[in-house]
């Protein structure tokens, strides 16, 4: 397996055979991202564009989890002593990432190790295929913390299960395990962890040996029908979410959620 032209901090990127294997790699912190994480991810889908050699990209997680969501814990997340431009712009840095893995040719795929959360979760639906480890589970913690769903991701959860479904996940807050998330069709495959890695490689083979010009551009074709309306109705999430995070019940959450006591909002 050959290294990238790239080198990164928080993760590896790698090719082999027509296929890069993008490995999250921030294990300490069950790799939740951080800006700097955030850019490497953009930055090494976007790497992708100038590769006709990749045919397909494979991200996993290094260590137990896929990847955890935002680092809450990270300085150059929190922005909110910044200006109010430079907060935008910010807060922008996840919708990149994920536009990113969206809109690179090569198909995609998910090798979804443990926890996808939030961001993570976003990411792995971002992808054009999932396959998942038994011991794969997925939750939208935002709720719980007094912010909506960001990184334009809420549309490409409800291609994969609907409104209802949808809505369970990210107003309810619920974690998924492996097996509903195979029945709800949000897996493409469930299998042992042990053989996570090789049914991805078996996944990405099938792929690879497709001629890719006529893949690459059904792919492209295929997400502008599905996500035709999304670039117009989800501009505003980034505002909606600076929006929420300046009220009392945003505090409340942050403090339950850290110090995992009970909150009491009260719709300020």
């Amino acid at each position: 397996m050959q290294r990238s032209r790239y080198s990164y901090q928080h993760l590896e990127l790698k090719h082999q055979d027509h296929v890069a294997w993008l490995h999250f790699d921030r294990v300490a912190k069950a790799n939740a991202m951080n800006y700097e994480h955030l850019w490497e991810v953009e930055h090494a889908a976007l790497s992708l564009r100038d590769e006709a050699d990749i045919r397909v990209l494979v991200m996993t997680g290094n260590g137990p989890h896929f990847c955890s969501g935002a680092d809450l814990t990270d300085p150059g997340t929190a922005v909110n002593e910044a200006p109010m431009v430079l907060r935008r712009r910010r807060a922008r840095m996840g919708e990149r990432a994920i536009e990113a893995v969206l809109g690179i040719d090569q198909i995609t795929i998910a090798a979804w190790n443990g926890a996808a959360m939030g961001g993570g979760a976003c990411l792995a639906t971002a992808c054009d295929f999932r396959i998942g480890s038994d011991d794969c589970f997925m939750q939208y913690p935002e709720i719980d913390i007094g912010i909506n769903l960001m990184w334009k991701s809420l549309p490409l959860l409800v291609n994969l299960v609907g409104p209802a479904r949808a809505k369970k996940l990210v107003i309810g807050g619920e974690r998924m395990h492996a097996e509903q998330l195979h029945e709800w069709g949000i897996l493409d495959q469930l299998v042992p962890r042990e053989n996570l890695l090789q049914s991805a490689a078996t996944m990405a083979a099938h792929y690879v040996n497709k001629p890719p010009i006529a893949a690459q551009m059904i792919k492209q074709s295929t997400n502008q029908i599905a996500n035709a309306l999304n670039h117009a109705l989800m501009h505003m999430d980034v505002d909606q979410n600076l929006l929420a995070s300046q009220t009392e019940d945003r505090q409340v959450a942050v403090a339950s959620y850290l110090e995992k006591k009970p909150p009491t909002f009260t719709g300020n």
